[in-house]
């Protein structure tokens, strides 16, 4: 395997030091990766340097992922604007331990080649200020500090020494590695090539050794919205913070113009599989076969088949041609996605034992509609489903009704849904 025509031909490479491709001829070699420990769940904005790391274990060769313990106690200021609030000891294990659990899917712990997972504050819990400032801090000059564009775009608006000094800290941990570990290598965003090079300098300049690094491009949508996002914030890794119903939808709604580039960065698939896709989805887009292949590939990787199965059903209940008989045949985990894909709200059992009218079900009871005089119309619009059946203002609604005992789906028109939970 190539692996530097491996990361191009997948849009994983942004720029590297010279000399690593030589480098990697001579027999494998040690890279790390940096992880924010500020979050119990990776989520898919870290995908690109997790499959940095699985392509470079791929080829041979022994990654390593460093989650920040030390360094999450100060903040990276790179692409930041103000400075972020600082964790406590409890929170960061919790969080370290989260993320470590995620990466295991992803890398293989065993075998030649084992992935490693280190954590920066086991070689700083024991140092002391004096003690870095002396071995590091003077080998690094101010000016060669403040020609880091992650300084520079801060210099303005203020930055805290704890966050000046990052970069420092991170070129420590590289120069650890590289001691303990002969990690050579340092990978990472486009936007950390500073501080990855101020970690090749203080392995030059304290051991005279040669050290590379490997950027990849930060990921944008092609219509200029931030990768990553949705309406409820970060897409998770974490099944508790993004359903595998929403995450599923996530990649499903992938634009045209992406999903092709996103199936590369994200998927082990090959080149050939890949480049079929793209060819029957330009015969028929309408049919979305690459929007669906991401979504299946990545949901199955991230959280299992059977997940992803619930996933489909649960897309299919609420935009496919779903009857009442399937929404009342689904099963408790496929019910559950559609739940955490939906907006909701509960009632009591003691409220619904007084048999609201669907008037009072569809706007006081629910929130669903905001006034009963919407309600109304919109039910002479006949754009009114519960469970999937259309409805008129006179359709009684009973215990009977309720999916599994507990759920009624309430629908306006094709898309507008709404779980109402009798508690």
């Amino acid at each position: 395997m190539d692996l530097i025509a491996e990361l191009r031909w997948r849009g994983l490479l942004h720029d590297m030091m010279p000399g690593l491709p030589e480098a990697l001829a001579q027999g494998p070699m040690t890279a790390y990766v940096g992880f924010d420990p500020t979050a119990d769940s990776l989520h898919i904005g870290n995908l690109v340097p997790i499959m940095m790391l699985v392509h470079w274990q791929r080829a041979g060769n022994r990654p390593i992922a460093l989650v920040g313990g030390a360094t999450g106690r100060v903040g990276d200021p790179s692409g930041k604007t103000a400075e972020r609030p600082l964790l406590d000891e409890a929170d960061l294990q919790h969080n370290l331990a989260c993320q470590k659990k995620q990466l295991s899917q992803f890398l293989r712990f065993d075998g030649p080649q084992a992935a490693q997972v280190v954590n920066n504050h086991d070689w700083f819990r024991d140092m002391g200020l004096l003690d870095f400032l002396r071995d590091a801090g003077k080998h690094i000059t101010v000016n060669y500090m403040l020609s880091k564009d992650s300084v520079k775009n801060r210099l303005e608006t203020g930055m805290s020494f704890a966050e000046f000094s990052y970069q420092l800290i991170q070129g420590y941990d590289f120069l650890h590695l590289y001691r303990t570990l002969d990690c050579k290598v340092q990978m990472g965003g486009s936007d950390q090539w500073g501080n990855i090079t101020t970690g090749t300098e203080l392995i030059r300049r304290m051991d005279g050794g040669q050290a590379y690094a490997v950027t990849a491009p930060l990921v944008t949508k092609a219509d200029g919205s931030k990768f990553g996002k949705s309406e409820g914030g970060n897409v998770w890794l974490d099944a508790d913070k993004t359903s595998p119903y929403k995450f599923y939808q996530y990649w499903l709604n992938t634009a045209d113009a992406d999903a092709g580039r996103f199936l590369r960065m994200f998927t082990l698939l090959t080149r050939e599989e890949i480049e079929e896709t793209e060819a029957m989805h330009a015969l028929d887009p309408g049919r979305r076969p690459l929007q669906k292949l991401l979504a299946e590939t990545l949901t199955t990787t991230i959280h299992g088949e059977a997940a992803l199965n619930g996933a489909k059903a649960a897309s299919e209940l609420l935009f496919g041609r779903a009857s009442k008989s399937d929404l009342l045949s689904i099963g408790a985990g496929d019910l559950q996605a559609v739940l955490d894909g939906l907006p909701h709200a509960q009632i009591s059992a003691e409220a619904f034992a007084s048999k609201p009218t669907l008037i009072e079900i569809l706007t006081e009871w629910s929130g669903f509609l905001p006034s009963k005089g919407e309600a109304r119309r919109a039910l002479q619009e006949q754009s009114i489903s519960v469970n999937k059946e259309k409805v008129t203002e006179d359709t009684q609604i009973g215990p009977e009704d309720l999916v599994q005992g507990h759920t009624l789906l309430l629908q306006r028109g094709k898309k507008q849904y709404f779980v109402l939970q009798v508690i």
